[in-house]
């Protein structure tokens, strides 16, 4: 008889614990954290899900410092526009109205990595005269930008190809109809860039009808010191 009142006493506790529960998950509360709770006597917060980071342009790491970073994609057949984004800033784009059938082009200040200027120049049905006029009075350690979309080589001379040679490219000389092609130079390069993805157009492993799947391909441009007077 004893134990009656000390049974009686954890009977009541229990009875009151299951009720909070039961009314906590009705009006949607953690039923499992309420019970590890009221055993445990902690008061243990979950803890939200870390978000992965997002870095400039998307990248998967940060660029060093005094690097520009940069996604290049090039158009999908003659229906998605290219992008150019640098320094996590969209230059060229369908969304921004600035793009064109053949060569999109942004030609950035290559110490302070400012934009100067973006341009489109049709390769199918335009005049290279223009991309000649664009590319030939480019100044010491300018970096070109280039995506193409559709078309980017019906056009081109060996001039141009030539142009784009002393800008560090090395699959110019090989570009033809409808293929894709990224591309990063800078005037007054010594060595050939390592920023350039050609696709060819081959009926044989085409994603398209037509066309060779958009390219993609980002990295960091490390700015040039300033020219010393």
């Amino acid at each position: 008889m004893r134990l009656a009142g000390p049974m009686r006493a954890v009977a009541v506790l229990l009875l009151l614990g299951l009720t909070w529960v039961l009314a906590s998950s009705i009006l949607g509360g953690d039923s499992s954290s309420l019970v590890k709770h009221f055993f445990s006597g902690t008061n243990e917060e979950p803890t939200a899900e870390t978000k992965p980071r997002r870095y400039k342009c998307g990248l998967s790491a940060p660029c060093p410092q005094k690097h520009l970073a940069f996604r290049l994609v090039s158009g999908a057949a003659n229906v998605i526009g290219p992008k150019i984004c640098l320094e996590d800033k969209i230059l060229v784009s369908s969304v921004k109205n600035n793009v064109g059938r053949g060569l999109n082009i942004a030609l950035v200040n290559g110490v302070s990595g400012e934009l100067l200027e973006t341009k489109s120049f049709d390769m199918w049905a335009g005049d290279v005269t223009d991309l000649l006029k664009y590319l030939r009075p480019l100044h010491e350690g300018t970096l070109v930008f280039v995506a193409s979309f559709d078309d980017p080589a019906t056009k081109l001379n060996d001039e141009a190809r030539r142009l784009f040679e002393e800008l560090g490219s090395t699959a110019v000389k090989e570009l033809t109809f409808r293929d894709s092609w990224v591309f990063v130079g800078a005037k007054g390069i010594e060595n050939k860039s390592p920023f350039e993805q050609r696709m060819k157009n081959s009926k044989s492993s085409n994603k398209y009808e037509g066309w060779p799947e958009s390219l993609e391909m980002d990295g960091c441009i490390p700015l040039r010191a300033p020219l010393e007077n």
